[in-house]
């Protein structure tokens, strides 16, 4: 009995190890596909006689020195960045103590009302930049990074308020009656009690609103126009791609560069950001 359950344990461990490699090639694949193409020569993408996951020629830098040289990308990256980062402080100071609000101060409705809210971000962007280029327009923000910095947070707010409702409804009230009845006032009480707590769902509310910033189209094709002033998920495809040619090689390093900061966050704090969708659920 004991050599069995040691085999059936060896067994289990070397299916689980083997499940853990294939998941990790394939999750990693996309970025070894993306480094390959950016030092690969075009001679060596365009062959179709060769193995397109290895190195035929001699690698070269033709496709970044295209990418830094002949385009914008460093400015996108700062506008991408500079969005981002006022988006996540707008939601933040909107999203956390409106979600606070609905879970503690409103009662039964305070439920119903976040579904609503939650409603709003399921309206397809299509619908929407119609009435919001009007109001672009009237507050002359057109062509402005400062109209993408208005308009996401319609979108990044409702989704953040509803997540971080459940964090709240999830954290007992007797914590917060204890902490009143030592002296502390109920926004003393949120600051000092409910915010630490609940910081899992605020970095997913961040890691959530700076990707979705990162990652929309049809607002920022929309509401800007010059080159200088796009975001990388517009400036790379509009003057990467001229008519059918299309630069594989600083596509790739575009979407390689873009995209690794993110996946180093997501991966650091994987275990708080996975906390953040399902601690809410639970009690």
């Amino acid at each position: 009995m004991a050599v069995r359950r040691s085999r059936r344990r060896r067994l289990t461990a070397a299916v689980r190890w083997a499940v853990l490699v294939g998941f990790s090639v394939a999750l990693s694949f996309p970025f070894y596909w993306m480094l390959i193409t950016t030092f690969k020569r075009t001679s060596d993408l365009y062959n179709l006689k060769n193995n397109p996951f290895l190195f035929h020629e001699p690698p070269t830098l033709e496709h970044l020195r295209l990418l830094f040289r002949e385009t914008l990308f460093p400015r996108w990256l700062w506008n991408t960045a500079f969005a981002g980062v006022l988006v996540v402080a707008i939601t933040l100071l909107l999203a956390v103590p409106a979600a606070y609000a609905l879970a503690r101060l409103t009662g039964r409705w305070g439920e119903r009302l976040g579904i609503a809210i939650f409603l709003t971000y399921l309206v397809p962007p299509t619908l929407l930049f119609l009435p919001l280029s009007r109001i672009v327009a009237i507050l002359g923000l057109q062509d402005t990074i400062w109209s993408i910095v208005v308009v996401y947070p319609s979108f990044t707010i409702p989704f953040s308020t509803w997540l971080l409702m459940g964090f709240f409804k999830s954290i007992p009230r007797e914590l917060e009656d204890a902490a009143m009845v030592d002296g502390l006032t109920r926004f003393q009480a949120f600051l000092r009690l409910m915010v630490p707590i609940s910081l899992s769902g605020i970095l997913t509310v961040v890691i959530f609103s700076f990707t979705l910033v990162t990652q929309e189209f049809v607002y920022a094709l929309t509401f800007i126009s010059s080159a200088s002033h796009q975001t990388v998920g517009v400036g790379v495809p509009i003057y990467l791609v001229r008519g059918d040619v299309y630069y594989w090689g600083s596509l790739m390093a575009a979407c390689l560069i873009a995209s690794l900061p993110i996946g180093v966050v997501y991966n650091l704090f994987l275990d708080r950001f996975i906390a953040g969708f399902t601690f809410g659920s639970v009690k």
